[in-house]
């Protein structure tokens, strides 16, 4: 029987779950109950390939991986007693084209700030470590010398045994079958042995999160996708090897991957056409160990090119068939943290490379349990990045995208464009009309630039500078000199209203209150530990009336935030008016003329002050106008009902055709933000706190309190391990840095870039970094590892554009 009573119950015994158990009894917690329906690995987990490599492009994945791979290879086996068969065999990542060469300059650079052994070598190298690969039209490789494989059931087991010594339960054998919310706000787990009431439930399903998922109401973006990998009889030319051979990963020719296992050859490969998407109405419970019949149609290309690229393998028969099911989410990353709109109900699933991601991201989650926050950005894994767009079929269609993509080359801005729009503005068909090229952004269509001067309306690609470079130059140069117009609906959009709301938002936030009706504050929203959940705007509408914005893909989390904080008895309403509003951004210095030619309200600066907000009427729609800049010019913000937004837009843009106005996208609204010294959400994330963020004239520490504050008061006394500086860096005209590249000094890296971008306004590239305290003074010269060459860099401390800040106020 089961236990009656736990405080985390885990439901799920693959790698995932195993991972949490272990990490949370690290952590402190050991009253942990993990319920598996057969036995430990069962799922997804054991028929892993067990790869794992320090070559990735993502700064917090590289966190996780560079853990994991110490903990596979130094620690776990030593503390539980159980093997793991770590092999330290090392890996090259191949490049055959320019594009790819430059994606492996840019691993370099985040490698380096990430601590990692890596080089990019010649193709007479990769020979030298392996002789069997045909290398013809290589151009170089990624060598990263302490890759490795393990044994995949081999670390779920020596996880769950760590768990266990520190007191965690594993009960094999028993199925959960419900999962419901008692009334004093914990879970009853329902399961074939009984039930178990805790305060935390984990749902760490695999390809059954979906199914959990469903008992309390969820709707789990994840997909599952089917993968081959198959082992060749044994290789002849394997037995003599002194040393095992390097994992090689062809993303071009062989879409995949090919090792050594024991003295056969492995081949796993990632089909670039027709992907394969199963148990689209639920995993079978009775399954176990399941596997697909392979479908050698579907892979023959990929596998002929495999033969090709290994001849050794050629002549080789098959001798096992590995054709398994991967959870998908739309976008390829994990679902890692809390479920949207519940309060300790977690989510741990979605991990298609759950041997190489999974360890890593698990302690972060046990950190975000116990303590309230991670020590890695998880912005990119929580769960709250989807919303009610992410129905099944986009699902389906995203997870089929990400599966083709898992060995393409991952471009800045890679635009996945398969099941969209999903989600769009009111004005994108005219936006479209006018040359716009989308982004998605927490499901809306957000225009990046628009087309002009012969460049075509599509995406470009390229780790260097794109030919939308020159035309985004165009836009900032028509905010600068006339106006510049954007489509800013993507922004959340929360009202909180009621007699309390004032109290309510007071007791939150560090930041004053708007103190009367038409004003507008900038504030953050912190955890207890005084680390940055996000950036808000908050403008008094009336004396009890709030509304909120932020950045698109934090609303569910500032409506997480906000409910799970009001107590039941508080007269605060919370309005998601999201979907209903909509906005757009109206800068430059002809933006007062331009609004005065649509709306008869008085904009001068006496009758309409900076950072101030009134409701008035532009051509003929009762709209709110905040007086405010994220381009640092003269501008307002105009949001209000959706359906009236396009004739506003309409009317807008016929005032300032005589004036020079432009569209504008979010490529120069970010160049702007730089050259302005605006933090985003690069900068604002949950590893800092406010006094690392260096946004402490946004706080008042003598509010008798906000959430954070005492964690807050503690940071800003103490010594700060780092601090966002701000960089000019030397441009090259060719490439500008992508963020998460290594800030050295001296050779030594003492920091990481957040943001990169060339400011047109200035001619300048700038960058937010975050640095050890010493090197971010005024004038102190750096270097930034930009496609895997140093660049020099110096610290400002005033905005590269208008210090003064004079242009907004105008």
């Amino acid at each position: 029987m089961v236990p009656s009573h736990a405080r985390v119950v885990i439901v799920g015994g693959g790698i995932m779950g195993c991972g949490l158990a272990y990490h949370l009894a690290h952590e402190g917690w050991n009253d942990i109950v993990l319920l598996e329906k057969a036995e430990l690995t069962s799922g997804s987990t054991w028929h892993a390939a067990g790869q794992i490599t320090h070559s990735t492009s993502s700064f917090a994945l590289g966190k996780c991986v560079g853990y994991n791979i110490d903990l596979y290879s130094k620690v776990l086996e030593e503390e539980t007693g159980q093997s793991v068969t770590w092999h330290g065999c090392g890996s090259f990542r191949l490049a055959y084209t320019s594009d790819e060469l430059d994606w492996l300059k840019h691993t370099i650079s985040v490698g380096k700030a990430l601590g990692f052994p890596m080089e990019i070598v010649g193709p007479e190298r990769v020979r030298e470590l392996h002789p069997f690969y045909n290398l013809d039209g290589v151009l170089a490789a990624l060598h990263t010398p302490e890759d490795g494989h393990v044994d995949p059931a081999g670390a779920a087991f020596a996880l769950a045994q760590g768990a266990r010594q520190l007191g965690a339960r594993i009960v094999r054998r028993c199925r959960a079958t419900d999962i419901k919310r008692e009334d004093n706000g914990e879970w009853r787990v329902f399961t074939e042995q009984g039930e178990i009431v805790c305060e935390h439930v984990v749902n760490a399903g695999g390809t059954y999160a979906r199914q959990v998922g469903e008992w309390v109401g969820l709707n789990i973006p994840a997909t599952s996708m089917t993968h081959h990998y198959l082992i060749t009889d044994t290789v002849p030319e394997f037995m003599d090897l002194e040393q095992e051979l390097p994992v090689v990963r062809d993303d071009r020719l062989v879409s995949g991957y090919i090792r050594m296992e024991q003295k056969s050859g492995l081949i796993g490969i990632y089909e670039k056409a027709n992907p394969n998407a199963v148990w689209l109405d639920g995993c079978p419970w009775e399954a176990e160990n399941e596997l697909f019949d392979p479908d050698y149609d579907r892979i023959m290309p990929w596998l002929e090119n495999a033969m090709d690229r290994m001849p050794v393998l050629a002549e080789r028969g098959i001798k096992r068939e590995v054709h398994g099911a991967i959870s998908h989410p739309p976008d390829g990353n994990p679902l890692i943290g809390p479920a949207p709109g519940l309060k300790n109900f977690w989510l741990d699933c979605g991990c298609q490379i759950g041997i190489g991601w999974g360890p890593g991201l698990t302690r972060e989650l046990a950190r975000w349990m116990v303590h309230g926050s991670p020590d890695v950005n998880m912005r990119d894994f929580d769960p709250r990045r989807y919303g009610a767009f992410a129905d099944r079929d986009y699902q389906i269609t995203k997870a089929k995208e990400d599966y083709l993509l898992r060995h393409e080359i991952p471009f800045p801005h890679l635009n996945r464009l398969d099941g969209r729009p999903v989600r769009p503005s009111a004005l994108y068909q005219r936006l479209k009309e006018r040359g716009a090229v989308f982004e998605e952004v927490y499901g809306w269509e957000r225009p990046r630039w628009f087309a002009r001067g012969g460049v075509e309306q599509r995406d470009y690609y390229s780790f260097l500078r794109a030919p939308w470079h020159e035309v985004v130059a165009e836009e900032v140069k028509a905010v600068r000199d006339a106006a510049g117009i954007m489509d800013i609906s993507a922004f959340a959009k929360i009202e909180v209203s009621g007699s309390a709301a004032a109290g309510f938002i007071d007791g939150l936030v560090p930041n004053r209150l708007p103190s009367t009706t038409g004003r507008i504050a900038l504030t953050h929203l912190l955890n207890e530990n005084g680390r940055i959940e996000l950036e808000a705007s908050i403008v008094r509408l009336a004396e009890d009336r709030f509304y909120f914005t932020c950045a698109a893909f934090f609303e569910q989390r500032l409506l997480d935030y906000l409910h799970l904080r009001k107590k039941s008895d508080d007269d605060v309403a919370i309005s998601n008016l999201s979907d209903a509003w909509g906005a757009v951004a109206l800068n430059g210095p002809r933006a007062r003329e331009i609004l005065s030619a649509c709306s008869t309200a008085a904009l001068d600066n006496d009758a309409f002050r900076w950072l101030t907000a009134q409701e008035i009427v532009v051509a003929g729609a009762p709209m709110w106008a905040f007086r405010m800049s994220y381009a640092g010019e003269l501008g307002w913000e105009i949001h209000g009902p959706r359906e009236r937004l396009l004739e506003v837009y309409d009317a807008l843009w016929a005032a300032g055709e005589k004036h020079g106005i432009a569209d504008y996208g979010s490529f120069s609204m970010n160049a702007m933000r730089m050259e302005k010294m605006f933090k985003g959400a690069g900068e604002l994330t949950n590893e800092v706190t406010l006094p690392e963020a260096d946004v402490m004239r946004f706080v008042r520490l003598e509010k008798p309190d906000f959430v954070g504050k005492a964690a807050t008061q503690i940071s800003a006394d103490g010594a700060l391990p780092w601090i966002c500086a701000y960089l000019e860096i030397e441009a090259d005209g060719l490439s500008d840095g992508h963020g998460g590249e290594a800030v050295l000094v001296d050779g030594e890296q003492v920091g990481l870039t957040s943001s990169i971008a060339f400011g047109h306004r200035t001619g300048k590239l700038l960058a937010f970094a975050y640095v050890k305290t010493k090197f971010a003074q005024a004038g102190q010269r750096l270097d930034v590892m930009i496609m895997g060459e140093p660049r020099l860099a110096t610290v400002l401390t005033e905005p590269a554009y208008d210090a003064e800040n004079l242009l907004p106020r105008n």
